[in-house]
């Protein structure tokens, strides 16, 4: 589970950078920077999940060693 995690978030965060380079910061809700925005927040969306999971996992190991 740990590989699993650290894998999709390295692919998050270069979908974050990937992403930032597409921004267009003087019309940044429309065409391809608005895709872009949305794909930024999801991916770190889905870092932030994956650093609660980590934290209930770690919880949960030392909870069971009590």
């Amino acid at each position: 589970m740990k590989i699993f995690t650290i894998i999709i978030s390295i692919l998050a965060t270069v979908l974050i950078i990937f992403n930032a380079t597409k921004l267009n910061f003087d019309a940044l809700f429309t065409g391809e920077s608005q895709t872009a925005l949305i794909t930024i927040i999801t991916a770190l969306c889905a870092i932030l999940l994956l650093q609660i999971l980590r934290i209930s996992k770690k919880i949960e190991k030392l909870s069971k060693k009590q």
